[in-house]
């Protein structure tokens, strides 16, 4: 959908969060006559009216026969697209778009690299821009890694290295090249069954020209393997990992060690974003070595730094049981206490449970809604492995600093979501930073948003 289709229709807007106000700004500036309608929050009315005064605002969620007035609802992506509302009134006629897919209606000729993937696509993205920049190409970063694409509407990059959630992969247009990380459960309030965030993710494959895959997961393998241009990471005839280094196919190319990023999973981003490079024609071994200057991203495996004796590391963004073993096992060898638990989604812990029951060296403290369930299956399944089941993340944290010993790591990653205590996985990781004694100003945000 191109803008200039919205001109004439009676328009909405639902969600005052960061996309939601840059659809405002980019239908303002194309579409000035254009009249608004927004849907947000009680407390966020009276500032929307401030941040336009034009706007109709009306504090609260809308229901099917309000959005079925109008003809296009510009949603925000948190809103799932299966809500009862929505699904009536598309029925009545109601059109639901976004800010992304009025991006690519706007850009079609732009070479994108939309990446994807259950985790591994903020870290892949970032890198992916980070190593074309390193090759002096004008690299857009953007999307779900936090900057609405409809904020850099009217500027101009030669790569737009973009991230896509499953909320957002159907809303894509036609791309040159899009990349998968990896597939597991996730986000099944959003979605309703685990099938259908499968489906709604795979999404991409049917606008990526060219698709680039995990050669690691089988299930995803098998998934894409009808796509006619699927190409593969993570295996020895391409982008791999072996023997302590990235290789591609046998060529020795950057030791891990020089990495800036620690654990095996965050080497195989490193492939995935080398890979698409050299699909786009780019000289990924000539970028390789930009690997080892890279800024990682906060709420990512993040070394806090020591405090009381111990080594705090941040993995805020982990909100699946998988995403917290990849975190363990970047710390393999060491004295570790993990802080689980967080939202509930009803996400099934019983590959968690079964993978720390031989673990030695570790310590699990269970916090959050979810923390009782979490705690219950490691009870049920007679884990050894110490246990703690508290409320709140900061009883946690009192927790940690008795059990750690002396010179070991407090590991949050809590393998759910922030809901049930925080706004949001990022202020989650700076209280965590704060109660462990660090400074929660410095926990900086992503580096190299935008184009450069």
């Amino acid at each position: 959908m191109r803008i200039a289709e919205l001109a004439g229709q009676r328009v909405a807007i639902w969600g005052f969060g960061r996309e939601g106000r840059a659809a405002i700004q980019a239908l303002r500036k194309r579409l000035p006559e254009l009249s608004l309608a927004l849907y947000c929050g009680e407390a966020e009315a009276a500032e929307a009216q401030q941040f336009d005064a034009a706007l109709r605002v009306y504090p609260h969620e809308p229901d099917a026969v309000a959005l079925s007035a109008y003809d296009i609802v510009i949603k925000s992506p948190g809103i799932s697209a299966y809500k009862p509302a929505i699904v009536t009134a598309q029925a009545q006629g109601t059109r639901f778009t976004s800010g992304t897919a009025l991006w690519f209606g706007e850009n079609p000729q732009a070479q994108v690299i939309a990446v994807t993937g259950t985790k591994g696509k903020s870290t892949t993205t970032a890198l992916l821009a980070h190593l074309a920049r390193a090759l002096g190409v004008r690299t857009a970063l953007a999307g779900n890694i936090g900057l609405p694409l409809l904020e850099l509407l009217d500027q101009q990059a030669a790569l737009w290295a973009i991230e896509l959630s499953s909320f957002q992969t159907g809303e894509a247009g036609p791309l040159e090249l899009g990349v998968i990380t990896s597939l597991y459960e996730e986000h099944l309030d959003w979605h309703g069954t685990r099938e259908r965030y499968v489906a709604d993710k795979l999404k991409l494959a049917d606008v990526a020209h060219r698709l680039l895959v995990n050669a690691q997961q089988e299930g995803l393998l098998e998934k894409t393997a009808q796509h006619a241009q699927r190409l593969l990471f993570g295996q020895p005839e391409g982008w791999h990992v072996a023997d302590g280094f990235l290789r591609r196919g046998s060529l020795e190319v950057i030791a891990l060690e020089r990495l800036a990023l620690p654990g095996a999973h965050n080497a195989l981003n490193a492939c995935a974003a080398l890979a698409a490079l050299d699909a786009l024609g780019y000289d990924a071994i000539a970028a390789a070595p930009a690997l080892a200057t890279f800024r990682p991203l906060p709420h990512r495996l993040q070394t806090l730094g020591e405090r009381d004796g111990l080594h705090w590391v941040n993995d805020s963004i982990s909100t699946t049981p998988q995403a917290t073993l990849a975190a363990l096992e970047s710390l393999h060898g060491r004295e570790v206490t993990v802080i689980v638990g967080g939202h509930d989604r009803g996400l099934d812990w019983s590959g968690f449970v079964a993978a720390v029951a031989s673990r030695t060296a570790l310590r699990i403290i269970t916090q959050g809604a979810n923390g009782p369930r979490i705690a219950a299956a490691l009870r049920v399944a007679k884990s050894e492995v110490p246990l703690g089941d508290v409320d709140k993340l900061a009883d946690a944290i009192e927790m940690a600093r008795i059990v750690t010993p002396a010179g070991g790591t407090v590991l949050l990653s809590p393998g759910a979501p922030s809901f049930d205590q925080f706004h949001d996985y990022a202020e989650r990781g700076r209280r965590f930073a704060g109660m462990a004694g660090f400074d929660e100003a410095e926990i900086a945000g992503i580096a190299g948003m935008g184009i450069a």
